[in-house]
């Protein structure tokens, strides 16, 4: 199965090459997605010289595995943030959406980027077949304390393709993230910046702040951390481990589709379920189709039984709404949720700056951490670092979430440690496939490729020794229990693991 994005298919990036001397810069800025990219660029801009490092290429991780919307509405609805941290926390953290997405806006017309940028409509509603008596005062219900909070909104008996009740929230907006990237991209390098792609962060020193990649070395005066899930940097042991308890990895799906023209609107659509699926609408006029991408079926990483059958669900979905449709992409992406819905967004270790925990808002809240890094560099007073802060110590209504989403990390651990105790044999791994083995009294991970080329590695996650699982979609070892993600070889693809699975030799286990 392919599972290369629909975006990563459809746009280039301008590529950079390693690290490969010396570098003194104002910032350093690690993670080439789009909370990286942009607080590069917007750094660049406020006169300071950056060095954005990015450890594989830039836009090619969660950014590249998007679905692109640019909304304000977030996985906590209006009601659940009013109930849990009053009426104006509500509006204004549909205000940080907001701003994130005035500054992405601002930087295409002053740059004249072409990157299929459309404002739309965004569409809430109740999932098709599971329709309650309750859904329609529900929805009117939000849609009140929207207008309340002077956020228009209008409840709607039938959204327009599936017909259930829901709530139009206009003024949102769809664009291509790679073609936007590419552009902030180029801007980056020159006048003392630079961008530096397959540069592995191994060493992050605190005084003054420098980060090492084989011999040589970046020293600046300020750190951002902008990789998804945050490198631990000059943050204590514990203080990092706790941290990391409030984030919950997910894994969600997405397919890409030719649709014939005109059967939906240019939109985007979300619906109530649990988890939910998401729609996005594209109008191409000149190309003959439109163009749709669905997305649902989110599990926490590392604890679905077959990616493959997650693909399958989701396009049986799919099809029940768009039948002639010319399926031509599917990829994954993580999502990370937090325990009370928030991202982090802020300081964790002096002159050390994060912005994780966006919630399926990456676009929007990556955007946002890239522009608070700016405010926090030069320090200046932003108007959401109380709100985002990520040493905030009062969960609020999150604190069973708290409790619940990180209960499964024993279990996980302790039910993995003790499984496959009988011996399997290589023999058995057939091309292409992963697979956890019992090799000589011991756990392997073991991958075998289209080649035949064996490569095994210890399962044991660096990070804190969970034993991974084989994502049987996209060809990964993937951690069930705080979802680090890594290459068949053992290579970290993401975090929170920060070190490789330990490599093993296949002669150890010939037989």
């Amino acid at each position: 199965m392919n599972t290369a994005s629909h975006w990563i298919e459809s746009a280039a990036l301008p590529s950079f090459g390693k690290l490969d001397r010396n570098y003194q810069v104002d910032a350093i800025v690690v993670g080439g997605g789009i909370t990286g990219i942009t607080a590069a660029y917007l750094l660049k801009q406020a006169g300071k010289t950056v060095a954005l490092v990015e450890r594989d290429h830039c836009a090619g991780v969660d950014t590249g595995h998007t679905t692109a919307h640019l909304t304000s509405v977030t996985d906590r609805r209006l009601r659940q943030l009013a109930k849990t941290f009053g009426n104006d926390t509500a509006r204004a953290v549909w205000d940080a959406g907001a701003a994130a997405i005035d500054q992405i806006v601002s930087l295409i017309r002053k740059k004249d980027i072409a990157c299929d940028f459309h404002w739309v409509p965004g569409y809430l509603h109740a999932r098709l077949g599971a329709v309650r008596d309750s859904d329609r005062e529900e929805f009117e219900q939000e849609a009140a304390l929207a207008r309340e909070l002077g956020i228009p909104a209008v409840a709607l008996p039938a959204v327009p393709l599936f017909g259930t009740p829901g709530i139009k929230f206009p003024h949102q907006a769809i664009f291509h993230p790679r073609k936007y990237l590419a552009e902030l991209l180029r801007r980056i390098p020159g006048n003392g910046s630079h961008v530096f792609e397959t540069t592995e962060v191994e060493e992050i020193e605190a005084d003054p702040p420098a980060i090492k990649s084989g011999r040589f070395r970046i020293e600046g005066s300020y750190l951002v951390l902008a990789t998804h899930t945050p490198l631990m940097g000059n943050t204590g042991l514990l203080s990092a481990l706790l941290f990391q308890t409030k984030l919950y990895l997910y894994t969600s799906y997405a397919l890409g589709a030719k649709i014939p023209t005109g059967v939906a609107p240019q939109a985007s659509f979300w619906d109530t379920g649990n988890p939910y699926d998401y729609l996005r609408v594209e109008h191409r006029p000149d190309a003959g189709h439109d163009y749709a991408i669905f997305g649902g079926e989110d599990h926490k990483t590392g604890q679905e039984r077959s990616e493959v059958d997650a693909y399958m669900r989701l396009e049986e979905r799919f099809r029940s709404y768009f039948p002639d449709a010319q399926i031509d992409s599917r990829w994954s992406g993580q999502v990370i949720e937090t325990n009370d819905g928030l991202p982090f967004i802020g300081e964790t270790a002096e002159r050390q700056f994060v912005a994780t925990g966006f919630s399926g808002n990456g676009m929007t809240f990556g955007t946002l951490g890239a522009m608070m890094a700016v405010d926090a560099m030069l320090r200046r007073k932003n108007p959401w670092q109380d709100l985002f802060d990520v040493h905030r110590k009062k969960l609020l209504g999150g604190t069973w979430r708290y409790i619940r989403e990180n209960s499964d990390y024993p279990y996980h651990m302790v039910r993995d440690w003790l499984a496959g105790a009988e011996d399997d044999s290589l023999d058995a791994l057939g091309r292409g496939e992963g697979r956890i083995l019992a090799l000589g009294g011991k756990k392997v991970a073991a991958y075998r490729d289209e080649a035949g080329k064996l490569s095994l590695c210890s399962p044991v996650c660096t990070h804190l020794k969970c034993i991974v699982a084989w994502n049987d979609a996209e060809k990964t070892w993937d951690c069930p229990c705080h979802g680090s993600r890594f290459k068949p070889d053992g290579e970290v693809i993401a975090g929170p693991a920060e070190e490789p699975l330990e490599k093993l030799s296949p002669a150890e286990f010939q037989r």
